[in-house]
């Protein structure tokens, strides 16, 4: 039996029919050829992560770019594309990450430990920010995030007094960062534009509604799940010296391959939902009917022996991989919905991850606490300590 390397058990497997539906309706996937078709596919559209409720907003308010499908969905990528390629990323950001990681090194190693979580987020929040132009915050829009994006999330509605709670904290919080983050930004701009997100945001007349819901679409997107990915890296690394060892003596692209495979065994998010709106036929297996619900198991289809090869629970960054997957599986997702900040996420981790191991007597006082976000099929890290030890 091969080794579980797996930090978060989130029970899913290959094993069984690739494709299946379930006594709830629901179809799951298993299969990385069917994941992938199902997320190419054009006759869906993107189902969960708060999809719900952006249907019951006005018609005449426009989506978040995460919520929206079809060719509209296309040309938004289209023209947002440039933002995200490598040689941007490489030339424009570099030096920020590598400004901000130093800055974050010399307190952790001044004050002798930290939570690894908590820098992590501070990095993610300033490469994040300068690629949408939140440049002209208040002080503390880290912390405001962070706020925004709790630990344990409610439930909204007013049949309970959690969930007015919840409506209450959350929109208090949103008029918190429109307030402090959003309209200065929008006000910088509009008197001079600048090469962001943002910006172009306004040249497509925006309102600052709805650049606010980009602005915290994009937060959900990069920020949070680049802290999270850095945090489980560092875990694997720390805890398994050769790892560590062999990921720091690498060249870039022999440590790009181990952050993959690290991706692939631990996809921040977990299942990738579907609505289709026509027939999607899964090659050699089925075809599902309009109308229906589709869940995209990601922890499953990046184990899938067809793709990975044998022994898909082990880190293995060497290994074979079958015809069209990616060395990160879907944790990236694919099709129309792939994540564009893909290679930012990479670069930023390597980046923060490089310096953080090759400090003298680095070590991890505290293994993490693993929640569980049903909502969004997620996990998050916290308590993860890292410590600088003398003499080591």
């Amino acid at each position: 039996m091969s080794e579980n390397a797996r930090k978060v058990d989130r029970g899913g497997t290959a094993e069984g029919c690739p494709v299946e539906q379930g006594p709830d309706g629901v179809w799951r996937v298993r299969g990385h050829a069917a994941g992938r078709a199902v997320l190419r596919s054009t006759e869906t559209v993107q189902a969960g992560l708060g999809v719900e409720t952006m249907d019951r907003l006005p018609q005449k308010i426009r989506r978040p770019v995460l919520y929206r499908d079809g060719s509209e969905h296309r040309e938004h990528r289209r023209q947002t594309a440039r933002y995200f390629t490598r040689k941007r990323v490489d030339e424009k950001y570099r030096e920020l990450m590598e400004r901000v990681t130093d800055e974050l090194l010399d307190r952790l190693v001044r004050d002798g430990s930290a939570d690894l979580g908590g820098l992590g987020f501070e990095l993610a929040v300033e490469v994040a920010s300068a690629v949408i132009g939140l440049t002209d915050s208040r002080p503390g829009l880290a912390a405001r995030l962070d706020e925004f994006f709790p630990e344990k999330f409610g439930r909204p509605g007013f049949t309970s007094v959690d969930g007015v709670y919840w409506f209450y904290r959350q929109n208090k919080q949103f008029l918190g960062i429109y307030l402090k983050d959003v309209r200065p930004a929008v006000k910088a701009r509009k008197a001079e534009r600048r090469d962001d997100l943002i910006s172009h945001l306004i040249d497509e007349g925006c309102t600052g509604g709805e650049i606010l819901g980009e602005c915290v679409t994009f937060a959900a997107a990069g920020m949070v799940t680049t802290r999270e990915f850095i945090t489980m890296a560092a875990w694997h690394m720390l805890s398994d010296p050769a790892l560590g060892k062999r990921y720091l003596a690498a060249e870039q692209r022999e440590r790009y391959a181990i952050l993959h495979e690290i991706l692939r065994l631990e996809p921040i998010v977990g299942n990738l939902k579907r609505r289709t709106t026509a027939p999607v036929e899964i090659p050699g297996e089925v075809t599902i009917p309009a109308g229906e619900l589709v869940d995209v198991e990601v922890g499953a289809v990046n184990v899938d022996p067809e793709a990975v090869g044998e022994h898909g629970l082990e880190v293995c960054p060497a290994r074979e991989l079958g015809d069209g997957a990616n060395p990160y599986g879907l944790s990236f997702g694919d099709g129309p919905h792939k994540c564009p900040g893909a290679h930012l996420a990479i670069q930023e981790s390597d980046v923060f991850l490089t310096r953080l191991l090759a400090l003298p007597g680095i070590a991890m006082r505290t293994e993490p606490r693993i929640a569980m976000k049903e909502e969004i099929s997620g996990y998050e890290l916290r308590g993860l300590i890292v410590e600088v030890r003398s003499g080591a």
